[in-house]
C-alpha cells in the first residue's frame, strides 16, 4: 500500500529522539504507596464505586461499575485495602471522586487472573462482554470505552479495522516501542477484533517516521489474507481518527449534528495500545490494569517509555526514575499538542495518561500558535 494522507496539517517539532530508543521499562508500585483510581477514567457517565472503605481489594478485581451505556468499569491493578472514596485532584484540574487503595505489596490476584483463553471458542457476545468487563477504553488518549466502539448498529457494514499506531504527537514513543517489542501482542489483538467483523480487513498505519516499526509489523502480516500495514506520510495531526480514515480509505466522516462516526463510513479505529490490550482480555484473562507512557522532555533525567500500573501517582513514578536533572518549567500530561498543563505531579495515571513531559524554560516558552492545525475553522 502506498504512501497514505490527508489534506492540510503541519510538521512541528517532533522530540521523539529523547525515548525512541529506551525500551520499555516495567515500574511496580513499592508496597505501602497509595494508588488512586478515579471514577471518570473515561467518556461518559462517571462508573459506580462497588467497594468501601477497609475492603480488601485483588488485583484484577471490579473495584466499580460502568455507570451508564457509555462508560467502563475501574479495575484494581493491587492488592491492598481501601482507605476511602473522596475527590482527588486529575491531570485536567478537575477534582474526581476517586478510590484510594494503599499497595499492600502482595499482588494476590482474583481468581482466574491470567488464565488461558481460546479466542476461537468465543462468540461474538462473550468477545464484547469480556472486553467491557476488562474495563478497556481508548488509551489514545479519547478514552472511549472500547465495548461500545465494537458494537455498532450494523457491524456487517464494518469493513475497515484501522489500527492507529501512527503516533503524531511530538515526544510520545510508548506506542512505536510497544510495536517494536510486542507486535505479536498487537496482531493477536485485531485478529480477535476481525472476528467481530465478518465482512472487514484489518489495516495498521504507522507514519514513514518510523521505519522500523513498519517493517517489523508488514513481516508479521504478510501472510495474512485480511491484514495489511498502510504507511502514513509523517503529519500532524495524522493519528486523529477522521484524518487517518481519510488517508486509509478516501472516506470522509461528515461533519454532522448529531455527530457521525467512524462506523457509518464503515470504519473502526482503535490505537495500538488499546488493541493489545483486548488480545491481553481474551487470550490472557487480564483486565486493564497498566499501560506504557512516555516520559520526556528536556528536564527529566531519565526520560523513557514505562510500563505502570494504572492508578500509580505520577510524583511516585517521577521518584522511581530519579526525577529530574534541571528545574522543569512546566508540566505536560500527554503531548504538546493536546496534553494540559499540570501545575502539580500529585494526580494518578489513568487509562488515558500516555505521556509527561518535563520541559525546561527553553522548551516551555514557543510561539503560541505552533498548536494550530491549518484547519481553516
Amino acid at each position: 500500500m502506498g504512501l497514505a494522507t490527508f489534506i492540510g496539517g503541519i510538521h512541528p517539532f517532533e522530540g521523539k529522539e529523547l525515548s525512541e530508543d529506551k525500551p520499555i521499562q516495567v515500574l511496580p508500585p513499592l508496597a505501602g504507596e497509595e494508588m488512586v483510581f478515579p471514577l471518570s477514567q473515561h467518556i461518559g457517565a462517571p462508573a459506580r464505586p462497588l467497594v468501601k472503605k477497609g475492603d480488601q481489594v485483588l488485583k484484577g478485581q471490579m473495584i466499580a461499575e460502568a455507570g451508564g451505556f457509555i462508560s467502563a468499569n475501574v479495575i484494581c491493578s493491587v492488592s491492598g485495602v481501601v482507605k476511602g472514596i473522596e475527590p482527588r485532584l486529575a491531570a485536567n484540574g478537575a477534582m474526581v471522586d476517586s478510590i484510594i487503595v494503599e499497595n499492600d505489596g502482595e499482588d494476590r490476584a482474583v481468581d482466574g487472573f491470567g488464565e488461558h483463553r481460546d479466542c476461537t471458542k468465543l462468540s461474538k457476545e462473550e468477545i464484547r462482554d469480556i472486553i467491557k468487563g476488562a474495563g478497556i477504553v481508548g488509551l489514545g488518549g479519547a478514552g472511549f470505552p472500547t465495548h461500545v466502539k465494537l458494537t455498532p448498529k450494523d457491524e456487517a457494514a464494518i469493513d475497515h479495522v484501522i489500527v492507529n499506531g501512527a503516533e503524531c504527537e511530538p515526544y510520545l514513543t510508548s506506542d512505536y516501542r510497544l510495536m517494536m517489542e510486542q507486535p505479536e501482542k498487537i496482531i493477536g489483538g485485531l485478529k480477535v477484533i476481525l472476528q467481530l467483523f465478518d465482512n472487514a480487513k484489518g489495516v495498521i498505519g504507522i507514519e514513514n517516521n518510523k521505519p522500523e516499526a513498519i517493517k517489523v509489523m508488514s513481516d508479521l502480516v504478510k501472510d495474512i489474507p485480511n491484514m495489511e500495514v498502510a504507511e502514513l506520510l509523517m503529519k500532524y495531526p495524522q493519528g486523529a481518527e477522521k484524518q487517518l480514515i481519510y488517508a486509509v480509505t478516501k472516506r470522509e466522516v461528515p461533519s454532522t449534528t448529531p455527530p457521525s462516526l467512524p462506523a457509518d463510513v464503515g470504519c473502526i479505529v482503535d490505537n495500538v495500545a488499546t488493541v493489545m490490550a483486548i488480545g491481553d482480555a481474551i487470550f490472557e484473562s487480564k483486565p486493564l490494569m497498566d499501560r506504557v507512557i512516555t516520559v520526556s522532555g528536556g528536564a527529566a533525567k531519565n526520560p523513557g517509555n514505562y510500563q505502570i500500573k494504572i492508578g500509580m501517582k505520577i510524583s511516585d513514578l517521577m521518584d522511581a526514575i530519579d526525577g529530574f536533572s534541571v528545574e522543569p518549567a512546566k508540566f505536560i500530561a500527554g503531548g504538546p499538542m493536546m496534553g494540559p498543563s499540570m501545575y502539580t505531579l500529585d494526580v494518578a495515571s489513568t487509562k488515558t495518561t500516555s505521556g509527561l513531559l518535563c520541559f525546561t524554560k527553553e522548551e516551555a516558552y514557543i510561539p503560541p500558535e505552533r498548536n494550530c492545525i491549518r484547519c481553516g475553522k
